[in-house]
C-alpha cells in the first residue's frame, strides 16, 4: 500500500513539474514553447518510465543493483582519470575519440568485473551485499521433518543458535495437511509439528520468521525440498532438517545444511572396541542367533548369540560402530562373564 502511495506522489510531482517546465515564464526551449501539451506528454512518458521499470521488475536483488551502480561510478572516475594522464601525449583530434572510447570500456569492465567477483570479495566491496543484520547470523531454514522430528525446539532451547529460524508459508501448509490427514499417525505427527512450531514462537529466546514466498507461480512445479533449497540459496542462509533426502540434495546444489541426527549423533556417547554395555533383549536380529536392544538414547545394539534370550538383560562387548546421517548402530557379542538377570 505505502509503495502505491508513493508512486501515486510521484506521479504528480512529475506532472507538476513538466507543466511548470512548459509554461512561457521558465523560458522553455523554442520547441517546446510552440508545443506546450506534446512536450508535457513526453516529458510524462519519459518519467513515468521508470515506474513501468519498477512494475514490470518486481524483484530486485541489492547486490546486482550496488554492482552496477559501483562498476557504472567507478568506470567513469577511472576513464576521467586516464583521459587526464593521456591529454599531454595525445593529438587534440583523437581527445574525443579517447574520451569516448574510455567512457565505453572502463564502465563496462568495471561492472562485469564486480558482477563477477562480488560474492569473493565483499570484505574490499561491504557496498556490494547490503544484507540485513539477522541475530547469530546466517538464518536457518525448516522443514516439516524438523518441525515434527520436534528436536530443533530442544536445542533451541539450550541456547547454543542464536540464529534467525525461516518457516516458508509452503512449510506450514504442508504440516497443516499432515495434521489434517485422515490417517491417525500422520495427524498425530502433523499436529505435533504444529505443537513444536507454537513452542518455538513462545520461546522469546528464539527469533521465529513466517516467511511468505510470493512467486508462489514461477515454482508451482518444484517439489518442496527443491523450494526448501531456492529459499535457502535466496537468503542466504541453511537448511535444518532430518531428511535424508533434503539432505542429498541441498549438498549437490552446494546449500549446508543442519542434519538433526548428525547433531543428535554427535552428541551421543561415544563407544569403542572392548567397551561394555548393559541393554535388555527386545527382539530377534534380522541374522539367525542375533539379539536386539537398544541404549537409553535410542541406539540400536545387535548382540550375536542373544536371540534366545529375549526380555533378558544382558552384558555385551562392543565389537564395531556403525553411524551415518540415519543413526548409530552398535554391534557387539556377550560378555563372557555376563549372567542373564531372570525378570
Amino acid at each position: 500500500m505505502l509503495l502505491i502511495v508513493v508512486r501515486i506522489l510521484y506521479a504528480f510531482i512529475c506532472a507538476g513539474a513538466a507543466a511548470a517546465m512548459v509554461q512561457p515564464q521558465s523560458n522553455p526551449p523554442s520547441i517546446v514553447a510552440e508545443y506546450p501539451f506534446p512536450a508535457f506528454i513526453v516529458m510524462m512518458l519519459i518519467t513515468q518510465s521508470a515506474t513501468l521499470i519498477d512494475v514490470l521488475f518486481p524483484r530486485k536483488r541489492l547486490d546486482l543493483i550496488s554492482a552496477i551502480y559501483f562498476g557504472l561510478l567507478i568506470g567513469v572516475l577511472l576513464a576521467y582519470l586516464l583521459t587526464l594522464a593521456l591529454r599531454p601525449i595525445i593529438a587534440d583530434d583523437f581527445e574525443p575519440l579517447i574520451v569516448g572510447t574510455t567512457l565505453i570500456i572502463l564502465p563496462y569492465i568495471c561492472i562485469t568485473l564486480l558482477l563477477q567477483t562480488k560474492d569473493d570479495f565483499r570484505f574490499v566491496i561491504p557496498y556490494v551485499e547490503f544484507a540485513r543484520e539477522i541475530k547469530g547470523g546466517r538464518p536457518l531454514v525448516v522443514d516439516s521433518s524438523s518441525l515434527i522430528d520436534g528436536r530443533i525446539a530442544d536445542i533451541m532451547d539450550t541456547h547454543i543458535l542464536e540464529t534467525q529460524l525461516i518457516v516458508p508459508d509452503f512449510v506450514l501448509k504442508e504440516v497443516q495437511d499432515i495434521a489434517d490427514s485422515s490417517d491417525k499417525l500422520r495427524r498425530t505427527r502433523g499436529r505435533r509439528g504444529l505443537d513444536v512450531l507454537t513452542k518455538l514462537q513462545q520461546n522469546p529466546k528464539v527469533d521465529v520468521r513466517m516467511h511468505e514466498v510470493k512467486d508462489q507461480e514461477t515454482s508451482a512445479g518444484l517439489t518442496v525440498d527443491q523450494r526448501i533449497v531456492a529459499l535457502a540459496k535466496v537468503l542466504g542462509g541453511r537448511v535444518v532438517t532430518n531428511d535424508f533426502n533434503l539432505n542429498k540434495v541441498a549438498s549437490v546444489q552446494g546449500v549446508e545444511v543442519i542434519n538433526l541426527n548428525d547433531v543428535a549423533n554427535a552428541l551421543r556417547p561415544r563407544y569403542i572396541p572392548g567397551e561394555q554395555l548393559r541393554i535388555r533383549v527386545m527382539r530377534e536380529g534380522e541374522s539367525i542367533g542375533q539379539g536386539v536392544g537398544y541404549l537409553d538414547d535410542g541406539t540400536m545394539v545387535v548382540c550375536e548369540q542373544a536371540g534366545a534370550l529375549l526380555g533378558k538383560e544382558i552384558d555385551v562387548t562392543v565389537t564395531s560402530v556403525l553411524q551415518n546421517s540415519a543413526g548409530r548402530m552398535i554391534f557387539g557379542r556377550m560378555a563372557s562373564q555376563s549372567v542373564p538377570v531372570r525378570q
